[in-house]
């Protein structure tokens, strides 16, 4: 290898160095972006800003070519770097396709494998053997910013490809092309528009508007209009077909071509102008560095002590993981105009309501403040607040109208700066009008769950929308108590109870009695299901009846009751967990782990999350156990590896076990949460509470209130090798507890 290619490749990591030993320390060499690229965990891979519209990374497909629905592929060919990408989830977006040529261009075949690979927070490397180029990427929020050695001489290309996105076809989810424009300004500028629809989501059209700007003028600039390269200037095609433009070179060996191209969802003269705005001038070091202080900033919020180093890995990696998606698209909504903030790629509320939101709401408040505005002017302008939304347009919805859990989160834990009326307002609609699409918004269902207390086999998902309305009920419930809405409040507290209607009470599996059956029109039972993991048309959704029949978290003494009372609930989680009933892979299942805080047994709590961390997550390109589905997942493992769970929608959290001896999460305010795990062992056979203190005082309960840690707080666990009794006497809240205060006064403005 030539000297100065070597020092070349070494750049990034003296870069790294320097940061670390400022006065600054840089968080983002502890994060791994490879983490979870593997086996279903669909992490983005390339560079994005946190809550970043433009996410610029690789398209790739496998070597037998199976093209990658997220994008990225650890085996297999580089078809080139586009510009909009999910995280943890796929079959949206690959818009904007940029890629290198070496060589005469066939604008057919532009794929290569690839070696050299680097992958950090706002930086993406990889050196592509077919064209002999290194190519580098960072970005601002709008605005992609690509750096392309061409390592030989000769005729050189720079492609961009406008028909290309992901998971392109004719299927349920596909993305299908609509057309394109492109416009050659000069031997140094291109811009146009590219048009899709569909996806996951199966949303309505979305335009990609985008100016690509070099730093080095073009020999010649071509471009395609089908399969043939000519020298028109101004392209336009309206169906499925082929566009595109390339600017060509003559490169000298190691010649370096920069290029930006900016994004924008309302008019290519505005995508323009956010290259003008976010990376005005040439210096891709400045723009990476800029990239890397966000990302710090971000991944500060976490400070931990004693941790190993595959743990800072996944924990710093997880915080990155969160810190994606929603995407803030502020100033640049194409569908109303409003002085709200816009977010888009809700990707999708059924998955982050449990554990992203609240993680949110306790380290960025602001953010999810923002985040909820969003989603009420959505409502305003759409009709409901959306389960999930992408391409400007709202779609799928899985489960129950999740925003709502989401806007009671925020409400009983004093989250200010939100107009808790509107979102109130939202919440009504959504409990009370049928959607005309149950798949895109609101609830499906509605008016059998309304009027029967349950949904019947006559719709999709009843089982799992019936117990998911329940607690979007209760959600509904808290709000309407704060805001003195005492009529809503017990017209919903009454729908909090309506998953017992589809409870059988006599029904049987491996001898524990009592599960969740499907009832028909007339209301008879028809057939268990018995199904492992349904889907769109079953009776319950990414889930089976062992993990539905549990999830009641607005009663869960009641629910325990029904099974049978603390011991035989808690042998049916023994069962669940030992003889592989329980899912780690999805997020139905996130709660689970911790319900034995509710029979008395928070030690068994403790086995499991230290059983899952151990098993499930890694610090390895198959180290998510699913979908990370816009940090759902790595917002569980952050919060079971401090120790504390939420119960999203309430204002409690859980204590299980911590794994790591001292962690800290910083809050509003320059306060912090600061959990310390005295005795705590490296091997985690210390992982059972003795005993606890929260801000000095002695806490009984494996549990505590958002209150109590608003301002900051400390909460010290004694840990020992043996279970103890601490925490066994006094359950977590229900609506059944005798002593159950339901209607709490929190301030709001």
């Amino acid at each position: 290898m030539k000297l100065r290619h070597l020092l070349f490749l070494l750049l990034p990591f003296q870069i790294a160095a320097a940061q670390k030993h400022g006065s600054q320390t840089d968080y983002t060499q502890s994060v791994d972006p490879f983490i979870g690229v593997d086996w279903g965990g669909n992490t983005f891979v390339g560079s994005t800003v946190p809550f970043g519209m433009l996410k610029v990374g690789p398209d790739m497909e496998t070597f037998d070519g199976r093209r990658s629905g997220f994008g990225y592929s650890s085996n297999g060919v580089i078809l080139g770097f586009s510009h909009l990408h999910l995280s943890g989830a796929s079959g949206k977006y690959g818009n904007i396709l940029v890629a290198p040529v070496s060589g005469p261009l066939n604008i057919t075949d532009i794929k290569t494998p690839r070696t050299e690979e680097i992958a950090k927070p706002g930086y993406y490397a990889a050196t592509l053997t077919r064209p002999q180029v290194r190519a580098e990427l960072t970005s601002s929020r709008r605005v992609g910013f690509h750096r392309y050695t061409f390592l030989r001489a000769g005729e050189s290309h720079l492609t961009v490809n406008v028909a290309a996105a992901l998971n392109l076809g004719t299927g349920w989810e596909a993305q299908n092309f609509l057309g394109a424009e492109v416009h050659v300004l000069s031997n140094k500028e291109v811009q146009g528009v590219a048009r899709f629809r569909g996806g996951w989501n199966r949303g309505g059209e979305y335009r990609v508007f985008y100016d690509m700007q070099l730093d080095t003028p073009a020999t010649t600039v071509r471009t395609w209009n089908g399969s043939e390269l000519s020298a028109e200037r101004d392209v336009v095609v309206h169906t499925d077909k082929a566009i595109g433009a390339s600017f060509d070179f003559n490169a000298r060996a190691r010649q370096v071509v920069q290029a930006k191209v900016g994004i924008s969802f309302l008019s290519a003269t505005q995508a323009r102008d956010n290259i003008q705005a976010e990376i005005p001038g040439w210096s891709f070091e400045s723009v990476r560095h800029e990239n890397t202080a966000l990302w710090n900033t971000e991944l500060a919020k976490l400070q931990l002590k004693g941790e190993t180093d595959t743990q800072r890995r996944k924990l710093y990696t997880a915080m990155y993981h969160v810190m994606m998606m929603p995407v803030d698209r502020t100033g640049e909504n194409p569908v109303w105009t409003s002085t709200e903030p816009y977010y888009d790629d809700y990707y999708a509320i059924w998955d982050t309501y449990r554990t992203s939101s609240p993680l949110l709401t306790l380290i960025s408040p602001d953010r999810q403040r923002d985040i909820i505005r969003s989603l009420i002017d959505i409502y305003r302008h759409t009709g409901y607040m959306p389960d999930a939304r992408s391409g400007n347009d709202n779609g799928r919805t899985q489960g129950g109208s999740n925003a709502n859990v989401v806007i009671a989160d925020a409400y009983v834990k004093g989250l200010k700066g939100i107009d808790y009326r509107t979102a109130f307002e939202a919440m009504l609609h959504d409990a009370e009008v049928p959607p005309k699409d149950a798949q895109k918004e609101g609830r499906g269902g509605l008016k059998d769950y309304n009027e029967r207390g349950f949904i019947t086999t006559a719709d999709e998902r009843a089982g799992s929308r019936t117990v998911e309305y329940a607690y979007d009920d209760y959600a509904i419930a808290e709000v309407a108590c704060g805001l003195g809405e005492q009529g809503q409040m017990v017209k919903a507290l009454a729908r909090t109870h309506n998953f017992e209607h589809l409870w059988d009470p006599s029904m049987t599996e491996s001898g524990f009695k009592g599960f969740l059956r499907p009832r028909k029109p007339d209301g008879s039972w028809a057939e268990p299901y018995l199904v492992v993991r349904g889907t769109w048309p079953d009776f319950m959704y990414e889930g089976d009846i062992w993990t539905y029949s549990l999830y009641a978290p607005q009663d869960m003494r009641r629910l325990i009751q029904m099974a049978g009372g603390d011991q035989q609930f808690n042998d049916r989680m023994d069962f669940i967990f030992s003889r592989g009933h329980f899912d780690i892979s999805n997020e139905p299942g996130f709660l689970m782990p911790v319900l034995y805080n509710y029979s008395g047994r928070p030690d068994k709590s403790a086995d499991i999350a230290h059983l899952l961390l151990e098993k499930a997550f890694t610090d390895t390109r198959a180290g998510i156990p699913g979908n990370d589905d816009s940090g759902a997942m790595s917002s569980w493992l952050l919060f079971q590896t401090l120790g504390i769970f939420p119960v999203a929608g309430q204002d409690i959290y859980l204590i299980s076990s911590p794994s790591v001896p001292d962690a800290s999460l910083a809050l509003a305010n320059g306060k912090q949460l600061h959990i310390v795990a005295e005795g705590l062992d490296p091997s985690g056979l210390n992982r059972y509470v003795q005993s606890a203190t929260l801000n000095g005082r002695d806490l009984k309960t494996s549990w505590f209130h958002h209150a109590e840690i608003a301002d900051g707080g400390t909460l010290i666990l004694k840990m020992g090798s043996a279970p103890s009794a601490w925490g066994r006497a006094t359950p977590p809240p229900s609506l059944s507890d005798p002593s159950f205060a339901f209607c709490g006064k929190q301030e709001h403005r």
